[in-house]
């Protein structure tokens, strides 16, 4: 389980010292719950997040366990090393939003014809339960040719999660390699 510590002072110094000591900072939030700020060992959270199986994994902060979700992360723009990020606790029977990663199985058709395959869309925001969030969208790609999309619309979803992008968006395609 993933360690954290709450952090005392809010101020830039404050901020930069942990992030010197190899912290990153971190806000846990949540709907009626007071937010949290702490820090996480930098290292040990990259690893945890690596290895982790669910969308969903428990931290620990002053001896509280918390099951939360990644909302949102910043990177840095030179060096690409985690400066921020935001948890949301997954609280159960309560709709919230999440962005599910998608996965593709199969060798496409259009690969084969010297095409390459585009995943458009990574991530799919969706609302729903806790309970009821999927861990991933697995999409079949073995029929996609050339010029092929697979687009929001096409996508099976479980009738309590909703998405909130255009049935018009691809996910999925294959475009024609020059």
């Amino acid at each position: 389980m993933l360690e954290g510590i709450v952090r005392d002072s809010m101020t830039k110094q404050a901020t930069k010292t942990l992030r010197r000591d190899g912290y990153l900072i971190a806000n846990i939030y949540g709907k009626g719950l007071e937010n949290i700020s702490t820090a996480f060992k930098n290292n040990e959270f990259i690893k945890f997040l690596r290895n982790k199986e669910t969308i969903a994994f428990d931290v620990t902060v002053a001896g509280t366990v918390y099951k939360v979700v990644v909302q949102e992360y910043q990177k840095c723009p030179l060096t690409s090393t985690l400066l921020h990020v935001d948890l949301m606790v997954a609280q159960p029977g309560v709709r919230a939003s999440y962005k599910i990663p998608v996965a593709t199985t199969g060798i496409a058709k259009g690969i084969k014809n010297k095409g390459l395959l585009m995943i458009h869309t990574k991530r799919v925001p969706v609302k729903c339960t806790i309970e009821d969030l999927p861990e991933n969208i697995t999409i079949d790609v073995t029929d996609l040719d050339t010029g092929d999309n697979i687009l929001i619309r096409d996508l099976t979803l479980a009738d309590s999660v909703e998405c909130f992008l255009d049935t018009r968006v691809p996910v999925v395609g294959i475009i024609k390699a020059k």
